[in-house]
């Protein structure tokens, strides 16, 4: 999650393209939280000129891994072009308490990783999550990407107060 101005606010989508002719969005959702989403939430939009507008959900369904989302604000094709390419965020008092060992994105996005023995690996570029478990797409200081599966036998401590996460390094992850 990025930080859209000083408001403390964090993304949770970006508008990649319209549906249909009656608003609809295409939206990459950027969120453990499908419920931000849900009927009638309230998500804020950040426009070109960074301002922020607050949108209310009039409706939201799930189709070919992305989300179809229409908002009471835009209600025809034309008024949903403007929207392509911006990002949507909620406020921080709109995050949800997490679990132990649980984290939010914006936590983990940016903390260096060291190995076991203290050597640095990179910093945590950008988080996958292609099912079972997230993977963090680590990148070391010469621009090589390292993919981090996100379990027990790797991750060894997660310190989002000092952004550092320490892994064990099992044969063949660094290849």
């Amino acid at each position: 999650m990025k930080m859209a101005n000083s408001e403390n606010m964090f993304i949770i989508g970006e508008i990649v393209n319209t549906h249909g002719v009656k608003g609809e969005v295409r939206i990459k959702q950027i969120t453990d939280f499908i419920e931000r989403f849900n009927e009638g939430s309230t998500v804020y939009l950040k426009n070109k000129s960074d301002d922020i507008e607050p949108l209310t959900i009039e409706s939201a369904r799930e189709h070919k891994h992305l989300l179809l989302v229409r908002f009471i604000q835009y209600s025809s094709l034309d008024e949903a072009e403007q929207l392509k390419g911006l990002s949507l965020y909620i406020k921080a008092e709109q995050l949800s308490e997490l679990g132990p060992n649980e984290y939010y994105y914006h936590e983990i996005i940016g903390c260096a990783v060291y190995s076991t023995e203290g050597e640095l690996i990179g910093e945590i570029d950008s988080i996958l999550s292609p099912g079972a478990n997230d993977v963090w797409v680590v990148e070391n200081d010469v621009g090589k990407e390292f993919l981090i599966p996100y379990i027990a036998d790797v991750v060894k401590l997660v310190d989002v107060k000092n952004k550092r996460v320490t892994i064990e390094i099992m044969e063949g992850l660094l290849e």
